[in-house]
């Protein structure tokens, strides 16, 4: 029989859930109760809880600010999701988010990760202490970058990721820092000055800063690099909807972001899983690896959804032909569709890649011999790995990220 709101409602207050007014929230019948912590939790007057698979740990507190909404989501401990809509997303410990957040699949905040009011979210990775401001757009995006709460990668407000392009696509994540040096939390912060712009799919290094009042448009390789942008050239120029011309960086960046994403999952599963314990249980390891998987799955599916137009744009651009250029670009995007399944199949098996496995298990031995000297605290471990291990640890990730691109680009050789 499936039980009633208030029979819900007085499950969790047995448990010790605290919660100011009853009447006000609503509980799905499908919620695994066992799945949310009777140890400090707050449901403010307004919450909504759906989904099977919610979990919510101690500390948590949901909708302090406004009516939240958690549907299927993994909410860590001490995680304050102060109100909006929130969405097969995971909360790793300390993370934030303020009122009238629109926190959707495939979006994971790692330990300290916040952003304030009015924030919309699908698809984003933030690395720890990454922090957003308000009012901003920024969906297909990972971010690191930062050592410390103190010292973080940042997004000033009203900046927006452009994700959705003119010929109705969406390869176009970007990749602000990576996966190999992120990983190890000792790189310089990215900043994103607000009121401004990214058009994806873009790189920034870490230690870029992007002016206040900018649309960035361009990659940006060398650190410590200040980019100024003004006003796009202004007039009236022939454009015709359907064709593609910069279909190498489009390519190379798409496999780029994606063998990060496979780096960054061989790290949860291998690295990450020497921490489980009460405040990191493999309840919420699974959640972490269940969005990470589904990102993955959006990313190869928009861009097999990106290799499938190029007909469409190649009857276009043989309709205008009129130069060389034109006919090379028109075999590189016939090969890129005709090769399409054979690239995704080999994104696809970069789950299997481990990289090298001698420098690998270099790392997760110094890794397990710390984690019983510092009580199995991952941001404490991870800063305090010695230089040795975090080189060991990189060239690791880096040789997975390569290998992937790698088996992905050679079915490609007009575009390599």
């Amino acid at each position: 029989m499936t039980p009633s709101n208030t029979e819900m409602i007085k499950a969790l207050l047995s448990k010790g859930v605290n919660i100011p007014n009853p009447e006000s929230v609503d509980i799905g019948p499908e919620v695994d109760l066992d799945r949310i912590s009777g140890k400090d939790v707050i449901l403010s007057p307004g919450c909504r809880i759906y989904g099977a698979q919610t979990l919510i740990l101690e500390g948590a507190r949901i909708g302090y600010e406004a009516s939240a909404t958690v549907d299927d989501c993994y909410v860590g401990p001490g995680v304050a999701l102060n109100g909006g809509f929130f969405q097969g997303a995971v909360f790793l410990e300390g993370a934030r988010c303020g009122s009238g957040a629109h926190v959707r699949a495939g979006t994971i905040f790692e330990e300290g990760a916040r952003c304030a009011h009015t924030v919309g979210l699908k698809q984003t990775i933030l690395f720890p202490w990454a922090t957003l401001g308000s009012l901003i757009s920024f969906c297909d995006v990972f971010m690191a970058g930062g050592t410390s709460a103190a010292d973080h990668s940042e997004v000033g407000s009203s900046y927006i990721h452009f994700n959705y392009t003119p010929n109705q696509d969406k390869a176009t994540a970007s990749l602000l820092g990576d996966v190999p040096r992120g990983v190890m939390l000792n790189q310089p912060p990215i900043f994103l000055g607000g009121q401004g712009g990214l058009v994806g799919p873009c790189e920034l290094t870490f230690g870029t800063t992007v002016s206040a009042g900018s649309i960035c448009r361009k990659d940006e390789a060398k650190p410590g690099r200040l980019i100024i942008e003004g006003a796009a050239r202004s007039g009236r120029v022939p454009f015709a909807a359907g064709i593609y011309r910069g279909v190498k960086r489009i390519v190379h960046h798409n496999v780029t972001y994606i063998a990060n994403l496979l780096a960054l999952r061989q790290w949860y599963l291998q690295v990450r899983f020497q921490f489980i314990s009460d405040r990191y249980p493999a309840s919420l390891a699974a959640g972490l690896e269940f969005a990470l998987d589904a990102t993955i799955n959006e990313r190869i599916r928009q861009f097999k959804k990106f290799c499938h137009k190029m007909p469409v744009s190649i009857e276009l651009l043989s309709a205008n032909a009129s130069s060389e250029p034109t006919s090379a670009l028109v075999d590189q995007q016939g090969e890129l569709h005709t090769r399409c399944e054979d690239v995704t199949r080999a994104l696809n098996d970069g789950r299997a890649t481990t990289g090298d496995i001698e420098l690998r298990d270099r790392l997760l031995d110094t890794v397990a011999t710390a984690i019983q000297q510092k009580d199995q605290n991952y941001l404490d471990v991870i800063r305090g790995l010695d230089d040795a291990s975090r080189e060991a640890g990189t060239l690791w990730l880096q040789s997975i990220v390569d290998q992937t691109a790698k088996s992905a680009l050679d079915h490609l050789s007009l575009l390599t």
